[in-house]
């Protein structure tokens, strides 16, 4: 059987100008295109807009869900594992929000007393899984297993103080960073005292603090688009001239 576009739309819930417009970045191409005009797909292109829609829930650009479903090595089969897999990763985060929720809302009501550390538990696991989820291959990679789960140890074990405090160096040294670029010298003091507090916002998150381990993360940020993409928010330029920095703040004594 085969569909049109407005058929394929209401069946799917993808708006028709979607439609068009996957077909138009090659992402997902009629069966063939009636006489008439009109759009028509079968059997592996309803197959393949599920997939489509599998990764868009999971966040996946549409460029990354191009590449992965058209190489040559795609599996089907272990794709829907892989679904399946980050599905019930994002099910386990939001049952522990949930949970959360309804004990702060039983606490607000004198039905039960809830810890003040307890209130963030499900935030802090949320972040965790996020990260895992965006940098985690490439953390573990290059730094290890026993490093990584360190860290996420450290991060779970975080007071609200602590991680209050975290927060707070975060948007300072962003701060200052952004007014470091538009001085162009990221061996300034202004630079430098970014990094300081970049250092000392490590400190709160991550246990075993190294020039090395700083000066990789520099690195990083420019080598990885996902975390250059965050940078040059800050500024244009900003993972670069960051790298720059952080290599003269650790060159120092």
């Amino acid at each position: 059987m085969e569909y049109t576009v407005n058929k394929l739309s209401k069946m799917s819930g993808v708006s028709a100008r979607t439609l068009r417009y996957y077909d138009e970045i090659g992402l997902l191409k009629p069966v063939r295109v009636a006489s008439s005009g009109y759009r028509l797909y079968g059997k592996n292109e309803l197959d393949m807009l599920q997939q489509i829609l599998f990764y868009r829930e999971l966040g996946f650009p549409l460029d990354e869900i191009k590449s992965i479903l058209y190489a040559p090595e795609f599996d089907k089969e272990k794709s829907f594992e892989h679904h399946l897999a980050k599905l019930d990763e994002k099910r386990k985060r939001l049952d522990m929000l949930i949970k959360n929720v309804k004990s702060s809302m039983s606490a607000m009501k004198g039905e039960t007393i809830i810890m003040d550390s307890e209130k963030f538990e499900g935030f802090k696991q949320n972040l965790i899984d996020e990260n895992e989820q965006k940098y985690g291959e490439e953390i573990r990679a290059k730094y290890g297993d026993t490093a990584v789960d360190s860290s996420n140890a450290k991060l779970k074990g975080l007071s609200k103080m602590q991680y209050d405090e975290g927060e707070k160096l975060r948007i300072a040294y962003e701060k200052e960073l952004a007014e470091a670029v538009k001085s162009g010298d990221p061996t300034g003091d202004l630079a430098q005292s970014a990094c300081d507090l970049h250092r000392k916002w490590l400190c709160v998150f991550y246990p075993d603090y190294s020039k090395e381990y700083h000066k990789g993360l520099g690195e990083m940020y420019v080598s990885d688009e996902r975390f250059k993409a965050t940078y040059e928010k800050i500024a244009p330029g900003c993972a670069e001239f960051f790298r720059d920095a952080i290599n003269e703040y650790c060159s120092r004594g």
